[in-house]
């Protein structure tokens, strides 16, 4: 499953939200830098889902805040 992700790094809340066409958007208070925001991305996303944050991949858009995930199911 592939899953279309716009992050906001740094936020002063974590919020959650689904857009009409399935994508999210993502406010993590982690910063960008040192891959702290992605991390939290990964583990927010599989929370949602109910999958464990090893199966969610980032991609494409390790340094943007456009991202495209990849969730693995077994």
């Amino acid at each position: 499953m592939y899953l279309k992700v716009i992050v906001t790094p740094g936020a002063r809340k974590e919020r959650v939200e689904e857009k009409e066409d399935g994508s999210l958007f993502i406010s993590v208070r982690e910063p960008a830098s040192g891959n702290h925001a992605n991390t939290r991305v990964r583990e927010l996303v599989a929370l949602r889902l109910g999958v464990p944050a090893s199966q969610v991949r980032i991609l494409t858009g390790h340094h943007s805040r456009s991202k495209m995930l990849s969730i693995t199911t077994p």
